[in-house]
């Protein structure tokens, strides 16, 4: 490998919130594909395994390694220097091709000074584009999947430092045109098997070094906040028509029964017209919320409520619920997806894909059902609102998504409130016999247990042999993958 790519050697890096930490033998900081390859075959030289992070917002292991880490800062360009090749019937489409390394943030930016704009998103927008695609991250709104089926063709530097550009099998690239300018140093993959399978690799089967996406106009949003109860929202949500008559449908939860049983706040956000001309307070959310959230102090406040007086938690969600009502927010579509200061609060979840056939209402039944045993048993509390988000059916093997339209409960606690790790493994148990799939970037506790992937996602066979020939080295094994039984460790008996 050459000289010049640099590395630090045994630095601890730890993720956003601080609960997952490791010290890898090196860490890279490559700049191009062809760094990314040399590294590759370096560490499987020395016998070491390889991981590639981003921002560090997965809560769980996943970015976790051992041997050598690579930070992927400058891979994030927001149009890659790697050539298109475009099929001719693909000319004309919206399509971007960033560095994989770009958060959404920056891509969102970009976008919008090409009058283009993501077709959804999550939440917030400082996670890298390649770990909201690795993790299947989405956003809410039935008509649309996750994040990862906006990509048409991805760059992937696999074991032995080999170089795949996958695509489905129809997919943008101009197979002699990328031939003829790569010839055997990179390899075009066109397979729909292959491409289900990478489009959601947790990382298991290389580092991904840009991706293409399909995108859209740009366009505005109105959204709108309501309060409602549960027994509202659960009689709409049986109906089905709130999730058919809007773009983007969400609930904010309460488990506890106060003044108002179950109360819910519910978001639908629609196209609306650029809101320029309206006044500030229309183009504006809660300022007081806002501003509260933002507040250096508030963090520490928050958390020390609920340690010294947990039974607070129902009343302090009941008004967070309150407090985020608005009849209307219209804005560029980016910055009314990202929920705003909210995502500056210290916390980390659990989130856990139920199927949308009748379980996705009985899962808040089950949700009430452990809220209440955890209260009474341990007096431990949920003690932030519960997110309801839902997401169509995805192709991907191992999308939470897959196969089905999905209900994704994300189970959000303060970072310092007690027991709340113990009460969202309770909440994954539970929702687990509702056909439940937990987020693989966000806390859970799946396990090694012999055919539990298997039983969970269908096609984890399709999607383990294609890992099995892109990871054939074990390049790219890590705790994770040991964790979950994608690999054994490497001192099984």
């Amino acid at each position: 490998m050459s000289a010049e790519i640099a590395f630090e050697v045994r630095q601890t890096w730890t993720n956003h919130l601080g609960n997952q930490r490791i010290d890898p033998l090196r860490t890279y900081q490559p700049a191009s594909i062809a760094e990314v390859s040399a590294i590759i075959r370096e560490a499987e030289r020395d016998h070491a395994t390889v991981r590639a992070v981003g921002s560090g917002h997965s809560w769980s292991d996943v970015a976790l390694t051992r041997g050598f880490l690579l930070k992927t800062d400058k891979l994030a360009h927001p149009a890659a220097t790697e050539p298109d090749f475009l099929a001719t019937e693909w000319e004309g489409r919206h399509l971007v091709r960033p560095e994989a390394g770009i958060r959404i943030k920056e891509l969102n930016t970009y976008l919008d000074g090409q009058g283009l704009a993501l077709s959804n998103m999550g939440g917030y927008d400082h996670q890298t584009i390649a770990g909201v695609i690795s993790t299947s991250t989405h956003g809410s709104g039935i008509t649309f999947g996750p994040l990862g089926d906006f990509v048409r063709s991805l760059d992937i530097v696999a074991a032995g430092g080999a170089v795949y550009r996958v695509e489905p099998a129809h997919g943008p690239t101009d197979r002699a045109a990328y031939e003829a300018h790569h010839g055997n140093a990179r390899t075009l993959v066109q397979d729909d098997d292959w491409f289900n399978a990478v489009a959601v690799g947790m990382g298991c089967m290389g580092v991904i070094c840009t991706v293409m996406l399909e995108v859209e106009p740009k366009y505005y949003l109105r959204e709108v906040r309501e309060f409602h109860t549960w027994e509202k929202v659960k009689g709409d949500l049986i109906d089905g028509e709130v999730l058919r008559a809007n773009r983007h449908y969400e609930v904010l939860f309460s488990p506890y029964e106060l003044k108002h049983r179950y109360p819910c706040l519910v978001t639908t956000r629609n196209y609306t017209t650029n809101p320029s001309h309206k006044p500030l307070d229309k183009r504006t959310r809660n300022w007081a919320v806002e501003l509260a959230s933002a507040f250096p102090l508030t963090p520490d406040i928050l958390n020390l409520i609920v340690g010294l007086k947990p039974n607070l938690s129902p009343r302090m969600m009941e008004s967070a619920i309150r407090a985020l009502i608005k009849k209307e927010y219209d804005e560029v579509s980016y910055r009314v997806l990202n929920i705003g200061a909210a995502n500056l609060l210290p916390a980390y979840s659990s989130e856990i894909g139920v199927p949308m056939d009748g379980r996705h209402v009985e899962a808040a039944e089950a949700i009430i059902r452990v809220a209440a045993e955890a209260r009474g048993v341990g007096d431990v509390y949920q003690s932030s609102p519960i997110s309801f988000r839902f997401v169509k059916a995805s192709n991907a093997y191992m999308s939470m998504m897959q196969g089905r339209d999905t209900m994704m409960i994300e189970l959000i606690q303060l970072s310092r409130a007690d027991g709340g790790y113990e009460l969202n493994a309770a909440y994954e148990e539970a929702l687990a016999r509702l056909g439940g799939r937990p987020h693989w970037g966000q806390v859970n506790t799946l396990t090694a247990r012999e055919g539990l992937l298997e039983t969970m996602y269908p096609r984890y066979a399709d999607w383990l042999r294609v890992h099995n020939r892109l990871n054939a080295s074990g390049v790219f094994n890590s705790p994770f993958t040991e964790r979950v039984g994608i690999s054994a460790p490497p001192f099984t008996p």
